[in-house]
């Protein structure tokens, strides 16, 4: 790296609650030459509540691929850049990654100003295991695509963590339950740090329900947390059937897949079969 080269601040900012932006994050955003932001309007408010009148620009994911090169070279000509998202901690299913990766190919010092994560803010409340998770990010947003996306996940034992907009949160709370089961424990936590910040708690079908009966359960940002596969050998295998015969059953009928489902994967045949029968109730 240059001595000429400047550094690129990755500054993470509050999901909600304005008193979460920490003092470096303050300083940093007022000291350097440029703060590359999601949407402009929307950072705008947040730079002129703490009195940070740096210039901004606009990098989204539409256009990050175009304008990253441009602002490299602003790096390398001795300017430090801060980048910020909408909310929380930049590339955490937030535009970013393509400017960070490039700054470090061309050698520009890239440093973390570390803050507010929605996701780890909702595992660190959700009383599930955290020695392991898995974040996913955003499900598909068509069903079909969605339910293929999740039986990937049936069997991973991690603790799984999603993303989900308001206006999808039913449908995907749906689709889980037909993948990983009624039973399967889960968490939700709803526009965290915010008024009307809510964690729910349960098997998945009755926190569908409770979400199903409540609209206002139904508004802002959520985080899904999903407890992992049981950790039996034996239970798991029976997991990676039950998501054998789902896909045998989008082709054929239910006794000939059941039976396949046994061939393939050593299950019974007949309990394959009344399972088949259960997700037709």
């Amino acid at each position: 790296m240059s001595e000429q080269s400047g550094i690129l601040y990755v500054v993470a900012t509050p999901i909600g609650n304005l008193d979460d932006m920490t003092p470096r994050a303050i300083q940093t955003l007022k000291q350097v030459n440029l703060i590359a932001a999601e949407d402009t309007r929307h950072s705008g408010r947040l730079l002129h509540h703490f009195g940070i009148n740096t210039p901004t620009y606009a990098m989204h994911e539409h256009n990050e691929r175009n304008q990253f090169e441009r602002l490299i070279g602003r790096l390398q000509q001795g300017e430090s850049l801060a980048l910020i998202s909408d909310a929380g901690t930049p590339l955490i299913s937030d535009p970013g990654f393509q400017l960070v990766r490039e700054a470090r190919k061309a050698g520009v010092q890239v440093m973390p100003v570390p803050g507010v994560s929605a996701l780890i803010c909702a595992l660190s409340a959700a009383g599930l295991p955290t020695d392991r998770f898995l974040f996913a990010g955003f499900p598909p947003r068509t069903a079909s695509r969605r339910r293929e996306w999740l039986q990937v996940l049936l069997t991973e034992r991690a603790t799984l963590v999603f993303y989900e907009a308001s206006h999808r949160i039913c449908a995907s709370l749906e689709d889980m339950v037909a993948v990983f089961g009624a039973e399967r424990e889960v968490v939700i936590a709803r526009e965290m740090s915010k008024i009307f910040e809510t964690f729910l708690s349960g098997d998945l079908a009755s926190v569908l329900q409770q979400v199903t009966d409540d609209p206002n359960q139904q508004k802002g940002e959520f985080v899904v947390m999903l407890a992992g596969a049981a950790t039996s050998d034996d239970e798991v295998e029976i997991a990676e059937a039950a998501r054998v015969l789902r896909l045998l059953l989008d082709e054929l009928p239910v006794k000939q897949a059941a039976a396949l489902a046994a061939k393939i994967t050593g299950q019974k045949k007949n309990g394959l079969y009344k399972l088949a029968l259960s997700w037709q109730d």
